[in-house]
């Protein structure tokens, strides 16, 4: 399982791992021995929990052996125990890998990077996860840091905003890039206020691999698959506006079957 292949990770970087289900303490210990999962897995039969934290999966009948089960997400708590994040899936064949949970909690993935520099910014792109399945949502992050004295434009600003394009690819939906807050500059030669950066700052955009039928005929005869694009922005300093640029990157990520996750 993917959660078990994170488990000392995580551990390293101070955080707990449980996950909840409607299953019995019976059925939850066979599946732990079998799929050597070593986190624990908590029962909540009667769905009480799953209730309480609105997760009830209410496309199932009462009565049926499926009713109880919860939509498929996950809860980030903090040491008071309070929920800081939460991640859904719109389809239960598509999952957050943990991995690219993290990285959208600021922290840094196990996958490829790459960085870049020139007069404007340096750039590190980097993607959460080294190998994918159908149905699994990476997040590809962008650090970039602003020269000296220089600034990108953030959304809401009416020149060219910096965003990440990527490549389209049949067995990938692409979805919207992620900004932090923004700061309002002077632009004193034309008297004006934009938002944009001028510190270090992280974007994150998200990819989901397919889990339709063709996605996966199309997926089972490849090893890898390329995940790849541009960053484009417009720099500035304190006088000057710079042409628009674009930063090309590229990744390659294994791929791997259902059955692997």
């Amino acid at each position: 399982m993917e959660l078990q292949g994170r488990v000392d990770r995580l551990r390293r970087q101070g955080l707990s791992l449980v996950a909840v289900s409607y299953d019995s303490v019976e059925t939850l210990a066979a599946f732990a021995r079998a799929k050597g999962i070593t986190f624990p897995l908590l029962s909540d039969e009667g769905s009480r929990v799953i209730r309480e934290y609105g997760l009830l999966n209410d496309t199932y009948e009462r009565g049926s052996q499926y009713y109880g089960v919860p939509w498929p997400g996950t809860f980030v708590l903090d040491a008071q125990r309070r929920v800081t994040s939460r991640f859904f899936e719109e389809q239960y064949q598509e999952r957050n890998t943990a991995a690219s949970i993290l990285v959208r909690e600021g922290g840094q993935g196990v996958g490829p990077s790459v960085t870049l520099a020139n007069p404007h910014l340096s750039l590190k792109a980097s993607v959460s996860d080294d190998t994918v399945a159908p149905g699994s949502r990476v997040t590809i992050a962008f650090d970039v840091t602003p020269g000296r004295r220089i600034h990108v434009y953030a959304p809401g600003a009416h020149y060219q905003v910096i965003s990440v394009a990527l490549d389209p690819q049949p067995v990938l939906t692409v979805h919207d890039t992620r900004y932090p807050p923004s700061e309002i500059y002077f632009f004193e030669p034309l008297n004006e206020r934009v938002p944009v950066y001028q510190q270090p700052f992280r974007l994150t955009r998200d990819v989901t691999v397919a889990a339709t039928r063709e996605a996966r005929q199309l997926l089972s005869g490849l090893q890898t698959i390329t995940l790849s694009g541009q960053l484009e922005y417009q720099a500035c300093d304190d006088k000057v506006c710079f042409k628009p640029n674009a930063i090309p990157f590229k990744f390659e990520l294994k791929v791997k079957g259902l059955e692997g996750r």
